[in-house]
């Protein structure tokens, strides 16, 4: 702490110490009867009581559910699972899981898509 910290510190305190000597009487009284109030009160209501304990349990529950997944074996590896989790006419299968020749012929993968129209609009 510099001198100057100190000497700041020094001049407040005794500024506090002679303000509070000068307190008006009936405003130190006014003071203690709040401050008996501030104490005399509980803590906090019960409802504030109960939240901590209640949002507790439900971070608990959300990371529960966020780890559990229903109906998903542990034991089946990722690829399967995503498999038996898609419809296969839904979605191209991902590259993990694919054959390696249907990534040969991109282009004429997306012709096909953009040429791929109800027979009714062509005429």
């Amino acid at each position: 702490m510099s001198q100057h910290d100190r000497e700041l510190e020094r001049r407040a305190r005794d500024l506090y110490l002679r303000a509070s000597r000068d307190v008006d009487p009936a405003v130190a009284g006014r003071l203690r009867a709040a401050r008996r109030a501030a104490l005399a009160r509980p803590a906090g209501s019960p409802v504030r009581r109960l939240m901590l304990p209640a949002g507790a349990f439900a971070v608990l529950a959300l990371a529960t559910l966020m780890v559990w997944q229903p109906g998903v074996t542990p034991s089946a590896p990722p690829a399967a699972r995503q498999a038996a989790d898609t419809d296969p006419s839904d979605l191209p299968p991902d590259a993990d899981i694919a054959d390696p020749a249907l990534y040969k012929d991109l282009q004429f993968y997306s012709w096909l898509a953009y040429n791929d129209t109800p027979s009714s609009s062509r005429k």
